[in-house]
């Protein structure tokens, strides 16, 4: 039986890292956590720059687990749309299904969670003002019904010729076992 990639796409606070530490569990899965390597590589410092190629080597080390048969839980927020279809065609072509797990959230909760998460558990996250949430928020592509689904991946993007280009520039360190065409 293939093994199960899950994206988990939400804003901070959404409760990701919690559902994703339920999925690993449950499932039972290896859960990568960007944010937790951030701040074991940086300490309180969240530099935006190293971000891609930690996310790049977390799916290449996803994706091999998810081809040795062991299913994998990607909690990065996977905030485009396009990240999450590039993931679901890196998936595929290790032979992998791939799930998109979306957590919704207001706004008053998401500040209520991230001001409590960093009163309680500062080690644990980063500092975040309201113009961040309120930038990101714009940034942010809610997946609908037809990507929850997981039924079609929408074609690529125009300046990239395929998939595995998009991939290759939105994740520099992902090795090109992964990018085939």
């Amino acid at each position: 039986m293939p093994a199960t990639v899950y994206l988990i796409v939400g804003l901070p606070g959404a409760g990701k890292t919690t559902h994703a530490k339920q999925l690993e569990l449950s499932v039972p899965a290896l859960r990568l956590t960007t944010d937790e390597w951030q701040i074991a590589l940086f300490g309180d410092q969240n530099p935006p720059d190293e971000r891609d190629l930690i996310e790049g080597k977390l799916i290449q080390l996803g994706m091999r687990t998810a081809e040795l048969g062991t299913d994998v839980v990607l909690d990065f927020g996977f905030w485009s749309e396009d990240e999450r279809s590039a993931l679901r065609w890196i998936a595929g072509t290790v032979g992998a299904h791939c799930q998109v797990v979306y957590l919704p959230i207001d706004h008053e909760e998401q500040r209520r969670r991230i001001t409590n998460r960093f009163a309680t558990t500062p080690q644990e996250t980063f500092h975040i003002t309201d113009a961040e949430l309120a930038d990101w928020r714009t940034q942010f592509e809610a997946p609908d019904d037809e990507e929850l689904l997981g039924s079609v991946i929408p074609p690529v993007p125009s300046d990239h010729p395929t998939w595995s280009s998009w991939a290759s520039q939105r994740w520099p360190s992902l090795p090109d076992q992964y990018l085939a065409p």
